[in-house]
């Protein structure tokens, strides 16, 4: 097996002067407190009492996607609760491996009490008609965050990626993220350099992430999607 790893220092930004050009997910318009309350009770009547599936004989707890169910979560994840959940909808890619395609995606972040988050997404591409057409993408890996609000995302990609992401909440409900580390396999994709991802509710509540990779010393966006709550 071969490696192409590319590493960074925790905390050090990747390209000089990028880290106040986060897409616009953490500066979108916000809602009064009372209006996010009440968007957030009315979309709950469809999702509270769903939960992603579980054995009923692991001698341990099992993971939840649902705050409402399973055990409590850590004290230590309260600054990543906002994305605990099962979420489901449609973006948009632009790889050198696939070129430019609509995809839907499932992003399912779940715990089990204990400090970290379990992270799973899967993609499927779209016709023009927005009908699914095959898998596509794969992912699954664990978020930790420490008591400075730095976060830790160790995530590894079904085509023979491993990434170690770095980054920090930009308030309550935005997360910014930047790879320091990134591994390919001998049958891994050669193109795929380091790069940055933002996570952030919307006013909407969905959640809105955008995947931005290094291509010739420059940022370019790669993957974006807008997600709904579908669990939790």
């Amino acid at each position: 097996m071969s490696e192409n790893e590319k590493t960074t220092q925790p905390g050090q930004p990747l390209i000089p002067g990028t880290g106040a050009d986060a897409p616009s997910l953490s500066s979108s318009p916000g809602i009064s407190g009372n209006d996010a309350v009440n968007l957030a009770a009315e979309q709950s009547r469809s999702t509270a009492h769903r939960n992603i599936p579980t054995l009923d004989d692991l001698p341990i707890a099992e993971d939840t996607a649902n705050l409402r169910h399973g055990p409590n979560l850590h004290d230590g994840l309260l600054a990543l609760l906002p994305l605990v959940g099962v979420w489901r909808g449609e973006g948009q890619a632009d790889t050198a491996e696939g070129g430019e395609y609509s995809f839907g995606q499932q992003i399912i972040f779940s715990h089990d009490g204990e400090n970290y988050l379990s992270f799973e997404s899967r993609v499927w591409k779209l016709d023009s008609e927005g009908n699914a057409v095959g898998p596509d993408q794969r992912e699954a890996g664990f978020w930790r965050i420490n008591l400075q609000d730095e976060i830790e995302f160790v995530c590894t990609h079904a085509s023979g990626v491993v990434e170690i992401y770095y980054g920090q909440p930009l308030n309550e409900r935005a997360w910014e993220l930047e790879s320091a580390s990134t591994m390919v396999t001998a049958t891994g994709p050669v193109s795929l350099g380091p790069g940055k991802r933002l996570y952030g509710l919307m006013p909407t509540n969905e959640l809105g992430w955008v995947d931005e990779r290094l291509v010739n010393n420059e940022l370019k966006p790669r993957m974006s999607a807008q997600l709904q709550r579908i669990i939790g």
